[in-house]
């Protein structure tokens, strides 16, 4: 290191990439959120941006194919060695294996955001593996070797294998997971939704979008959302096509109903309120007498639901306890809380956040969301089951729960209410909607209609 001595020069970027990590890893902040953030405060141009951008993201997607590459060059336990050094060394590799950035470039440069962070000796430790690691040319063959293929895809796609396994059980073919882990890995442009009423297609295109298939609001942007007048202003959101065309759907079971007859419509579990947006401006536009309410029991996310419907349209109680207000509607959507195993290609972290465990407590509160929603059902009525997630835990078997423990409730066919741009392979054989990443550039959305014979 012929750098010891002199005062450390950090490379702006990578050093932000580092705090990113940290927050990220360490921390428990959302990359999305904070990113953006780190790049507001700072005095990076546009192309440094990019690049911190790739990076950070990157490294969070991959660090599990990169922790599998430092266990081969460390001479101790991985969970002993500082977890600095280890976000250190993963930035480092996804440079050398995953970017376009010279081998002495990316270890040189890392290691000067060591010695600026962490210190010069772990800086000295960082730039021995980071060397190692580099000349590593056989990491990739043997990882390809690895006999059981749950394994093989965890390692080369940088996924736990729980959620190897869960694609799996869905889709029964290890090519077809192959597919969609590695669409997972793939950065997607971002979605955006031109709420009616509010903004258009057409000046979302105008500033540089273009409209997204399958959608009748939808636009597709090669640039950050916060380019666009109408995000500024709150008229138009990010919204994935997945999300999109499962508030089509729902709004489309009305398409058969007289104007004139008044619908109540609830979204149970409103969150920041994406769906929620897009079906109440919808309804505005086209059926402005009918009823919606948006429910959600954070005050801080009713909050955020409250900058696009009106307040007095967004209830702030427990989805659970929802049927002790003795209120019933025509149209329920629970977008229920999930492992959102359907979008990690646009949550990086969240792979490493999710446990089985997790998923046990969120089939339960599934579960609980479902029934209280049955008892505001009214006859006649339909209530939208929504995921994103694909797991058969999240999807298929709480549809067959529901059927179990309700003889009075049967499922709905989707079909009809499919937008016509939308090819049919989309809806399963029992009638229900599943979109993959891998074949229909959207989150893997789940949709099961059921209602009250």
């Amino acid at each position: 290191m012929a750098n010891v001595g002199k005062k450390p020069k950090p490379e702006a970027a990578r050093l932000l990439v580092f705090h990113l990590l940290t927050q990220v890893n360490r921390q428990g902040a959302f990359a999305n959120l904070r990113l953006p953030e780190l790049l507001a405060d700072s005095k990076l141009e546009e192309r440094d941006r990019a690049f911190a951008t790739e990076l950070g993201y990157g490294t969070l997607r991959m660090q599990g194919k990169h922790d599998a590459l430092i266990k081969r060059h460390i001479d101790r336990p991985f969970a002993e060695v500082d977890s600095g050094i280890i976000d250190l060394l993963r930035m480092g590799i996804h440079q050398v294996k995953e970017m376009r950035v010279p081998d002495h470039a990316a270890v040189s440069e890392t290691v000067e955001v060591s010695r600026a962070t962490v210190g010069e000796s772990k800086a000295t430790f960082v730039n021995a593996i980071l060397r190692r690691a580099t000349a590593d040319l056989t990491f990739e063959s043997d990882a390809l070797s690895i006999a059981d293929p749950k394994s093989r895809l965890a390692t080369l796609f940088s996924h736990p294998e729980w959620i190897v396994a869960s694609y799996f059980d869905q889709l029964q073919d290890w090519a077809s997971v192959e597919k969609l882990l590695h669409a997972d890995n793939v950065p997607a442009k971002p979605h955006l939704i031109a709420w009616p009423g509010r903004s258009t297609v057409a000046e979302l295109v105008a500033e540089g979008g273009e409209a997204l298939s399958w959608t009748e609001n939808g636009v597709l942007s090669a640039k950050m959302p916060g380019a666009y007048q109408a995000i500024k202003e709150r008229r138009a959101g990010v919204q994935d096509r997945g999300s999109q065309l499962v508030s089509q759907i729902f709004l489309n079971t009305a398409d058969s109903i007289d104007p004139a007859q008044t619908l109540s419509w609830l979204d149970m579990c409103a969150g920041p309120g994406g769906k929620a947006s897009a079906v109440f401006t919808d309804l505005l536009e086209n059926r402005p007498q009918d009823i919606f309410m948006a429910n959600e029991p954070s005050d801080h996310r009713a909050r955020l639901v409250s900058h696009v419907i009106p307040s007095e349209n967004v209830m702030i109680h427990s989805g659970q306890e929802l049927p002790a207000l003795g209120v019933l509607y025509d149209r329920i959507m629970i977008d229920a809380p999930c492992t959102g195993l359907g979008a990690l290609r646009r949550r990086p972290e969240a792979r490493w956040r999710r446990t089985p465990q997790d998923l046990k407590e969120l089939v339960m509160t599934q579960k609980e969301l479902l029934a209280a929603g049955l008892q505001l059902l009214k006859p006649g009525g339909l209530l939208a089951y929504v995921t994103c997630s694909p797991h058969l835990l999240e999807t298929k078997a709480q549809v067959l729960e529901v059927l179990h423990r309700n003889k009075d409730i049967e499922v709905v066919d989707i079909k009809p209410y499919l937008p016509e741009a939308v090819p049919t392979r989309v809806i399963t054989a029992d009638g229900a909607l599943q979109l993959w990443t891998h074949l229909d550039d959207a989150d893997s959305m789940f949709m099961a209609l059921f209602t009250r014979n």
